[in-house]
């Protein structure tokens, strides 16, 4: 809100330079040699009370020295209006006349450049100090000596409709008719603006904290489903859907016995570097985290809406974190702590997609056979050798010859629970003497 506040600090102040050159140049033209000097010399006084504020809106008393200036501003443009020219410079009408123009227009475009800064504050201040200087400006010359008023005129007798025309017409005469009419609507535009800029700012600061609901629902669940969730509503979000999906299954070889001298407190920190590190990789490639398992975890590609390359995502993902376990374990390597190998299976199919769970809470999941072989290829991994095993299905749906030749050896397993054997494709080498101890989890 600090950042709209000083961006609308800076428009507002441009928005006050292109007046000054607009208003700048139509008084060169209107306004005869030399009195535009006169009025030059306001412009470019009104210029340094915006640009003197402007330049002081990162000062801890920022609001205060804005605010202080807007009276200035006030002050400035109501003498501009009402204090006559030097008569050196022409112009000799009777002081009254200028209060029978409309540049009391001109004082009013305060009020607009206050709205650009989202500060009902400042467009209620600059309101209240319209009517109050304008007021004493008008007073000052209503109470001259030479002023024709209407009362003074009234006193001495009855007057006719002819008279009070006569009256109306004569230099010296104020009325105090057009400086009611000026109170009233500048308390009303100002009024108007005030809620104008208040919406606006209710606006901004509903939209702020949306954004900030959704980055910490991000943080409890996909980013994704967290966007989508924020986008079209938790009405709409959810609803079962078939569709084809790919899942990657990740887990941590030998994580028992890794973490049998690591202390709580270390095992949680290596929990959470390897979350970290596979959630980001999993999000580079368009991937749902659809849930931490442990020390794994599963992610899907095309369940929150229809990716066509689904199945080529999830490929590319399960290869690059490899390499980003590789890297990690060879910086724990070189500080003398154990390496880390990750095992990873991706299938690829129909599954239903949706929300799952009760009143009270509810989950964004996916289920099926699919979401079952993909585990299983992840824990077959220990007994086939190799950290990466993808299913044909999942290759042959990627659509590229290219993805068939990043696995090393291809073979039919049966895995378990599963009556019909299925053909898989293995990269990565096989794990090393004692990762095999980690029994299978189960999945369904």
């Amino acid at each position: 809100m600090r950042r709209a506040e000083l961006e609308g600090l800076q428009f507002a102040f441009y928005a006050r330079l292109t007046a000054i050159i607009v208003v700048s140049v139509w008084l060169i033209w209107l306004v005869p040699w030399p009195r535009d000097l006169y009025y030059g010399a306001y412009a470019f006084g009104f210029f340094l009370l915006g640009y003197i504020p402007y330049r002081l809106r990162r000062h801890r008393h920022g609001e205060a020295i804005k605010l202080g200036f807007i009276v200035l501003d006030v002050a400035l443009v109501t003498a501009a209006i009402l204090v006559p020219p030097p008569a050196g410079l022409g112009g000799d009408w009777p002081i009254q006349t200028r209060l029978r123009g409309q540049e009391f227009l001109y004082v009013l475009l305060l009020l607009g450049e206050a709205a650009l800064t989202y500060s009902p504050r400042r467009v209620l201040w600059t309101g209240v100090s319209i009517i109050v200087i304008w007021s004493v400006g008008v007073f000052t010359v209503y109470s001259l000596p030479d002023t024709l008023r209407f009362n003074d005129a009234a006193a001495e007798g009855a007057l006719t409709s002819a008279a009070v025309l006569d009256l109306s017409f004569k230099p010296a005469f104020v009325s105090l008719t057009a400086w009611y009419t000026q109170l009233v609507a500048t308390s009303l535009f100002t009024l108007l603006l005030t809620l104008t800029v208040w919406r606006s700012r209710r606006t901004l600061l509903n939209q702020v904290e949306a954004e900030v609901v959704r980055a910490d629902l991000a943080r409890y669940v996909s980013p994704d489903v967290a966007e989508a969730l924020s986008s079209r509503g938790a009405t709409a979000f959810g609803e079962p859907a078939t569709r084809i999906v790919a899942i990657l299954f990740a887990d941590i070889v030998g994580f028992t016995k890794l973490t049998e001298t690591l202390s709580p407190e270390r095992t949680f920190a290596l929990l959470r570097s390897f979350q970290e590190r596979s959630s980001a990789v999993v999000f580079r490639h368009g991937g749902t985290l659809d849930k931490y398992l442990g020390d794994g975890f599963m992610a899907t590609f095309g369940s929150i809406g229809l990716q066509p390359d689904a199945p080529a995502r999830a490929l590319a993902c399960a290869f690059e974190l490899q390499e980003e376990i590789e890297r990690w374990s060879r910086k724990r390597s070189g500080r003398g702590a154990d390496p880390l190998r990750v095992s990873v299976g991706v299938h690829c199919g129909p599954v239903t997609v949706g929300n799952l769970g009760g009143r009270e809470r509810i989950e964004f999941t996916v289920v099926g056979d699919v979401v079952n072989v993909a585990s299983r290829l992840e824990e077959a991994t220990r007994e086939i050798g190799g950290s990466l095993i993808a299913s044909e299905d999942c290759i042959r749906a990627a659509a590229d010859p290219a993805w068939r030749a990043r696995f090393r050896s291809s073979r039919h397993v049966q895995l378990r629970g599963r009556q019909q054997g299925l053909l898989v494709h293995i990269a990565s080498s096989s794990p090393s003497p004692g990762e095999t101890d980690r029994p299978a989890r189960k999945s369904d």
